[in-house]
């Protein structure tokens, strides 16, 4: 584990911030390290502001698409509003066929089923949408890509809306209107909002022609978090915004489904990992297990009791999700073994039976024992399908990009993507990755690094501290949780082993004479030797607030030890 501190910003810019917001040093050298240099950006920071979220309007091709959508209003056509089976997308076509339907009643929704059709627009969607006369669809968080599928739509006579977030390719489908801010020729300020995002840009630019402000839309902003935290997009700009303002929506007067998500939650406040951790797998289980319809169900029921059935049957799928998840991580750790891949560059495993649903969460599992690009492939159809996951740093996406000659077709981000190939292709394709990924990568990137935003004694962490910290929340890329660096600490003798095997220590540390702090390292029980006997040691930590019976103190959340 590499340890590595940021470059400290420049001393004119700390000391200019810290004099115009009234704090110390090193929380002015927090907020610079994160881009905020002026009082405007840090009270902007500070008081996230819905006047802050850019005109829709901004967007290529919005006129287009609020033209056909208004169109096929005024025509009374049927529209169908598709998206893909994890958070993002069912959380997207919740999200717009609930806003389209509170004024217009034909409106239905499909989400391709992971095993019989797989990622993104399909042609089974299409000939569903043929069937039932429908002349407009519109794709969430999907079809950027889809060429094939829009030219076949189009000679059905219907027509495409596109809203994704992907990169798009060299050439952009035939559709009636492309939202995604990635478009090389789009001029939006910001192009990181994840699909469900630009779904709710959709409305907003539907609902302003209606007289809707953003304040009237608020209520969709529980489902926009959920995706914005499932999604993994940066915590910055507008996505900040939304996950700022969705936050108080779910911690306020969540929609039905989300409530029943987490009513058995003992805490208070739900912050957005809670979101990470408690909502978005739960809903990501239903597409994983069973089908990504059983989401938007869950999303769009406004009766309780009905929705509380569809969340006793998610918490179901999402038991079984944890299973399975855990019995193809041992096999694929074993595969590596066996196969003496240990010390490659790359994982890449492939067994035909693997569950296709939880490959992802797999790859993200294996890169906790071997840091490295990693790829999970099992059989679905007559086809080999994979999920990839990457390290801090690394662009599998350009990876997959330079291999692309053996694959079917592939789509993604930086750090997760998506992939089928050929039977025949699959070793090929595991050498071409191998060694592109050698060829590309520094050795340090796999290597995993834990960022350390400031070095600070236990003196520094006062109340006020933590008050202010708190007000950096929402916390996610690019505005991760801060981390610090003490040393000279000592365990006052109370250090334990806790959980599942002594996976986890528990401390109660003390700095020069400080008064005692409880530490909590998730991870870290197999470091304890490093603690006892009043031995000195260095410590890498989050400053957490710990809620039990109702009771708030501050504890270290302990990310490593040495």
């Amino acid at each position: 584990m590499r340890w590595t501190i940021k470059p400290k910003p420049s001393e004119d810019k700390i000391k200019h911030l810290a004099q115009a917001l009234n704090v110390e040093n090193f929380v002015a050298t927090l907020l610079v390290q994160r881009g905020i240099e002026t009082f405007e950006d840090a009270k902007n920071f500070f008081r996230p502001s819905l006047e802050h979220l850019h005109d829709p309007y901004l967007m290529k091709d919005m006129e287009k698409a609020v033209a056909r959508i208004e169109l096929a209003i005024e025509n009374q056509e049927n529209i169908l509003v598709f998206g893909d089976y994890d958070v993002d997308g069912t959380t997207a076509v919740s999200l717009v066929s609930s806003y389209l339907k509170t004024y217009y009643p034909n409106v239905a929704t499909y989400i391709p089923d992971r095993y019989d059709e797989g990622y993104g627009i399909s042609f089974k969607g299409i000939d569903f949408a043929d069937d039932n006369d429908m002349t407009l669809i519109i794709a969430l968080d999907c079809g950027i890509k889809s060429i094939d599928h829009v030219g076949y739509a189009k000679a059905r006579n219907i027509d495409f809306i596109i809203c994704d977030h992907h990169r798009p390719g060299k050439t952009l489908p035939d559709a009636v209107a492309i939202l995604d801010p990635k478009r090389d020729d789009c001029s939006y300020p910001y192009d990181e909002l994840c699909g469900c995002g630009i779904g709710f840009k959709l409305i907003q630019a539907l609902g302003s022609n209606q007289g809707k402000t953003v304040e009237d839309l608020t209520s969709y902003l529980d489902l926009v978090a959920a995706a914005i935290a499932a999604d993994i997009v940066p915590m910055t700009g507008e996505n900040r915004v939304l996950a700022y303002f969705g936050l108080q929506v779910i911690n306020s007067d969540p929609r039905p489904g989300i409530k029943a998500l987490v009513h058995q939650v003992k805490k208070q406040t739900l912050d957005i990992t809670d979101v990470v951790f408690i909502i978005a797998p739960r809903i990501n289980a239903a597409g994983r297990i069973k089908h990504g319809n059983h989401a938007v169900e869950l999303l769009t029921e406004f009766d309780f009791e009905q929705a509380q059935q569809f969340a006793s049957e998610i918490e179901q799928y999402n038991s079984d999700r944890k299973d399975l998840d855990k019995q193809i991580t041992k096999e694929a750790l074993s595969q590596i073994i066996e196969n003496q891949e240990t010390e490659r560059s790359t994982s890449v495993v492939y067994q035909e039976d693997w569950h296709k649903g939880v490959i992802g969460i797999v790859a993200s599992r294996l890169i906790e024992t071997y840091y490295r690009p990693t790829l999970v492939f099992t059989k679905s159809g007559d086809k080999y399908a994979a999920s990839a996951r990457s390290v801090k740093g690394f662009d599998v996406y350009n990876a997959l990009e330079a291999c692309s000659e053996h694959l079917e077709q592939f789509g993604g981000h930086m750090y997760a993507a998506g992939m089928t190939l050929k039977e025949e292709n699959y070793s090929l394709f595991k050498e071409a990755f191998e060694k592109q990924v050698q060829k590309t990568i520094h050795p340090d990137l796999l290597i995993p690094e834990i960022e350390i935003d400031a070095e600070i004694d236990f003196a520094d962490i006062t109340p006020k501290l933590t008050r202010i910290l708190k007000q950096f929340e929402p916390f996610g890329p690019l505005n991760m949780t801060p981390v610090f660096l003490t040393k000279n600490i000592k365990d006052t003798g109370y250090a334990k082993k806790l959980g599942e095997d002594d996976a986890h220590l528990k401390l109660f540390v003390k700095q020069n004479g400080s008064e005692g702090i409880p530490a909590i390292g998730f991870g870290l029980g197999s470091k304890m030797e490093l603690t006892t006997n009043q031995k000195p040691f260095e410590a890498v930590y989050c400053i957490d607030e710990n809620e039990w019976n109702g009771k708030i103190s501050i504890q270290l959340r302990l990310k490593n030890i040495k």
